[in-house]
């Protein structure tokens, strides 16, 4: 099945800039990205970018759309480029952010593979099991609900499900096997997001500063899977990346 990757890097970052230029193991972050989703068999990978440090890098090992400084999201970014590298409609596109060096190449064809199964879904995307009780708490892991048919329901900053019982003891109390923690990568049929954009932005979108809530807020719906990798810790602090360089050896 035939794919599309395309990876938004943005240079600008208030606690780790340049992170996509950052440098593991004598190649820029973006580069490992690149080659990550090489490994997924993405008959094209297009890195957007509106900087030209990290568009003259990647020029060396990618192919580069350069978009508008503008964008609010990184979907914003990706109908840009569908626009401009004249996307088919029907084509499957994965977004994978240029901050995510280590992301399995699993898990870029697992999303893919799962929209292209799922007619009724315009978007997919994947969790992972939450395993410490502390991070249901973390507003920052962001935890989704799934229903029967692997559809999200919601997402959410705050632990959802609420264990009532438990709970209403003691907030801070949770079982984590109960929560999912949801993974920042999306599959999208191209002439979605050019609907996606076209919508305004949703009250609930904009309380939890979830772009993806705009979606269920008009009655779209989001496939979600468990994760058939296990994916890295995020990297937002050049402290982070220090931090998984050592673990990794």
């Amino acid at each position: 099945m035939a794919f599309t990757v395309v990876i938004p890097a943005r240079y600008g970052s208030s606690r780790f800039p340049g992170k996509p230029l950052a440098d593991i193991n004598g190649k820029p972050m973006i580069q490992h990205v690149v080659e990550r989703a090489t490994e997924a068999g993405a008959e094209r990978i297009i890195v957007a970018t509106d900087d030209m440090r990290i568009a003259d890098a990647a020029n060396q090992f990618a192919h580069v759309c350069m978009t508008a400084d503008t964008h609010q999201s990184g979907t914003e970014r990706i109908a840009e480029v569908i626009e401009k590298e004249n996307i088919a409609a029907d084509s499957i596109v994965v977004n994978v952010q240029g901050d995510e060096p280590f992301i399995p190449a699993a898990n870029i064809k697992q999303v893919a593979n799962n929209l292209s199964n799922a007619p009724q879904c315009v978007m997919a995307t994947l969790s992972t099991p939450i395993l410490e009780s502390d991070d249901v708490f973390n507003p920052n892991m962001v935890k989704v609900l799934v229903n029967a048919h692997q559809e999200a329901m919601y997402f959410s900053r705050s632990a959802i499900p609420f264990e009532r019982d438990r709970m209403m003891e003691n907030r801070q109390s949770a079982d984590p096997k109960l929560y999912f923690r949801h993974i920042g990568i999306y599959a999208y049929r191209a002439q979605y997001v050019q609907q996606y954009v076209s919508y305004q932005p949703s009250a609930l979108e904009q309380i939890e500063s979830l772009e993806q809530l705009r979606a269920l807020w008009y009655g779209d719906k989001i496939h979600c899977d468990v994760a058939d990798a296990k994916p890295p810790v995020g990297i937002d602090t050049p402290e982070d990346l220090a931090r998984l360089l050592a673990s990794l050896g």
